[in-house]
Formats: structure tokens, sequence, C-alpha cells
């Protein structure tokens, strides 16, 4: 049987999370190649990405306000 790494509520809060990453990259006043860079890494390796992200990713506009 093929394992799933993310099942269950442990997949639903790595989607939220990942998709909360993803929404303020998206809205963070940097270059579109560092957008494109970070939302690559959040893609392919969400729990890492997003942890990476979290610690030294851009943060969206509205949040420094």
């Amino acid at each position: 049987m093929d394992h799933i790494p993310y099942t269950g509520l442990g997949g639903i809060l790595v989607l939220v999370l990942d998709l909360w990453a993803l929404i303020s990259v998206l809205g963070a006043r940097v270059s579109t190649g560092q957008k494109l860079l970070w939302v690559l890494l959040i893609l392919l390796l969400p729990v890492l990405g997003f942890v990476v992200w979290l610690l030294a990713g851009p943060r969206s506009s509205s949040a420094s306000a």
C-alpha cells in the first residue's frame, strides 16, 4: 500500500499554513523573481518551505503596516 505523507488533520494543517505563506509571499513587496522562488520552495517542500519562509521569508505589505 502506498503511503501518503500528509493525511487527515495534519494534511489540512499543512495545507492551511502553506496557503497562508503563499498569500503572504504574493502580497509582499519583493521582485517577481523572489516571489517565484518562494512559491516554488513552498510548493515543492511544503513543511520545510513553510518553516524557512516563516523564519526568513518576505512579509506581505499589509503585515508591515
